[in-house]
C-alpha cells in the first residue's frame, strides 16, 4: 500500500496585533491560565490527520516562543519559521519550511482558538478531493457596498460567505500561486485569492460561527464564554 503524503498545519501566529493593544502579542494573551496560541495548537494535535504542525513567530520572538512552545508537550510540532513584514511574507516563509514529503498544507490563523478538530478534517477532506478549500459561513447581516458615505450596491448575501481558516491546499498548488503572486506583485490577506488567481477551483466547506479570529479585547469575552472559562 502506497503511503500517503504528510499533512501539514502550518500556524500563522507572526502578528504583533497592533489593534489588539498590550505589551504582549494577542496569541500569546492567557484565557484561562494558557495562551491564545496553546488552544489553536492543541486543535491541530488531536486532529488524526494532521502529521505535523509548524508555527510562524515574529522574528524577533523566535528562540523564546519556540522554546516555549515546546514546553507545551505537543507531540506533532515539529518546528517555528520566521515571520516576515507582512502577512504573505509569512506565509511564504513558512511554505518554503515545508519538507518535500508534505502533501498537503493547512493554513490557519494562530487567533482563532476555537477552531473544531472535526472542521480541520473536513476542509483536509476537501482538499484531497479538490485541491484546495476554505472554512466558511454565510453572513448573518444584510451587506451593502458603500462609497464616499452613501450605498452604491444592496449585495445577494445568499451568493456570499464569510471567509475563515483553516484554508487547505495541494503544497505545490499554493507555492505556484505565492510564486505568481511575488511576480506580479499582487497579494492579498485570503491565501484562498492567490489560487484562485491560477483558475483553479476552490471548495467551501460550511464552517463555525465560533471559529472567530480574536482581533479585540472585546473578542476575549466570547473565547472565554466558549470555554465556559
Amino acid at each position: 500500500m502506497e503511503k500517503r503524503t504528510k499533512r501539514v498545519a502550518l500556524i500563522v501566529a507572526a502578528g504583533q496585533g497592533k489593534r489588539f493593544g498590550g505589551a504582549v502579542s494577542k496569541q500569546f494573551v492567557e484565557v484561562g491560565g494558557r495562551p491564545l496560541l496553546w488552544y489553536t495548537l492543541t486543535a491541530f494535535e488531536r486532529c488524526p490527520e494532521i502529521d505535523e504542525i509548524l508555527v510562524i513567530l515574529p522574528a524577533g520572538e523566535l528562540g523564546g516562543r519556540t522554546a516555549e512552545i515546546a514546553a507545551w508537550g505537543l507531540t506533532k510540532f515539529c518546528a517555528a519559521v520566521a515571520g516576515g513584514k507582512e502577512r504573505h511574507d509569512s506565509v511564504f516563509n513558512g511554505l518554503q519550511a515545508l519538507s518535500s514529503q508534505a502533501g498537503l498544507v493547512a493554513i490557519h490563523d494562530g487567533v482563532r482558538p476555537l477552531i473544531s478538530p472535526a472542521l480541520i478534517s473536513a476542509c483536509l477532506r476537501a482538499a484531497e478531493e479538490c485541491g484546495a478549500a476554505f472554512a466558511g459561513v454565510a453572513p448573518k447581516d444584510t451587506i451593502k457596498e458603500v462609497e464616499g458615505g452613501l450605498v452604491t450596491a444592496t449585495l445577494d448575501r445568499r451568493r456570499l460567505v464569510l471567509v475563515q481558516t483553516p484554508q487547505v491546499f495541494r503544497v505545490d498548488l499554493v507555492r505556484q500561486a505565492y510564486d505568481l503572486a511575488f511576480e506580479r506583485g499582487a497579494f492579498s490577506t485570503d491565501d484562498a485569492a492567490l489560487v484562485e488567481a491560477l483558475g483553479h477551483p476552490v471548495r467551501v466547506v460550511p464552517g463555525d460561527y465560533r471559529n472567530l479570529k480574536v482581533t479585540s479585547p472585546e473578542d476575549l469575552l466570547f473565547v472565554k464564554a466558549c470555554l465556559e472559562i
